[in-house]
């Protein structure tokens, strides 16, 4: 497994605003409810030690123990804010809920335990169809909040390798940003966007570049195009290895992503080739990536399982 968070978009697209510490406590919390093979719900206590944010984000002893005990005070009171339609009716509802329900921080163990709100639950773990995935690993370096969360919201639109245009004031929000932050054009541009276009482009998967959208002189939105790099920095460690001839080698063609989704599948299913998921991606009409999501999910809980015959 390559603590692959996953989120319903609708989660992606909300308005929040989480410190980086706090950012990335969410991030581990998501890994590790994934990670227990057993789903979670609303009372489940999910354990972060101090040491895996260590090592993820490559922090010092003393600093993440503080930060973490920070951290886990002040997000029992972020929520955030998303939309979704009124199942009575039919019209779009603005919905804000808390993060968690319960957190707790264990100084003598250095962990923060965490209780997903009901409202989160079935955003990070019941998932079908509407959903982004991403390698954490591809956050570990990356310094500025808004950089996170920029890159989720490209990552979203992956397939495309291009994104909407998203109007600035909901993507003030989706920065995290509050009412009276960098209200200047220049002062967001400067301390916001491009600061996060900068660790994207230099410390990630993708590279990035914006164009903005103007009604009369008055800018109103931005648009992004964003290209996976041919080869990620983030697998340093698979260059120290030494080469181990498999029966499904890794081609060129696939990027990360879609490699780490077929690694974890195949260590499931020895006999999935590549051969298999591009031609049932082509039956399925879906893209390679999308169709790796949708079977990650499926065998998520099972530790093994046997290929359907494609029609």
């Amino acid at each position: 497994m390559h603590n692959l968070v996953v989120k319903d978009n609708a989660l992606i697209d909300a308005s929040y605003t989480l410190g980086l510490v706090e950012q990335r406590l969410v991030l581990l919390a998501i890994v590790g409810a994934r990670e227990t093979g057993l789903g979670i719900d609303a009372t489940t206590m999910l354990r972060i030690h101090a040491s895996s944010y260590i090592n993820q984000f490559n922090s010092d002893k003393s600093t993440a123990y503080r930060v973490l005990n920070e951290a886990a005070k002040n997000l029992f009171n972020r929520y955030f804010t998303y939309s979704e339609t009124d199942a009575k009716t039919g019209k779009l509802k603005i919905v804000q809920t808390r993060w968690v329900s319960k957190i707790a921080y264990i100084e003598d163990a250095a962990t923060v335990e965490i209780c997903f709100s009901p409202d989160v639950v079935p955003f990070v773990t019941r998932l079908e169809k509407n959903f982004t995935s991403y390698e954490l690993q591809q956050l570990a370096e990356v310094t500025s909040l808004y950089a996170v969360r920029l890159y989720e919201l490209l990552i979203r639109w992956r397939t495309l390798e291009k994104t909407p245009i998203f109007e600035l004031e909901k993507f003030r929000g989706q920065l995290g940003l509050g009412v009276n932050e960098y209200k200047a054009m220049g002062d967001f541009k400067k301390r916001v966007l491009d600061l996060a276009v900068k660790q994207i482009n230099e410390k990630t998967d993708v590279t990035v570049s914006y164009e903005q959208h103007k009604s009369g002189r008055t800018i109103t939105g931005f648009s992004f195009a964003f290209k996976q790099k041919k080869k990620s920095h983030k697998v340093l460690e698979e260059k120290s290895k030494p080469a181990k001839k498999t029966a499904e080698p890794l081609k060129n063609a696939w990027n990360t992503p879609e490699n780490s989704l077929f690694k974890t599948l195949y260590a499931k299913c020895p006999t999935l080739t590549r051969e298999y998921v591009e031609n049932l991606a082509k039956t399925q009409n879906k893209s390679i990536h999308d169709l790796l999501n949708i079977m990650f999910m499926e065998y998520a809980k099972v530790d093994s399982f046997e290929l359907q015959p494609t029609s």
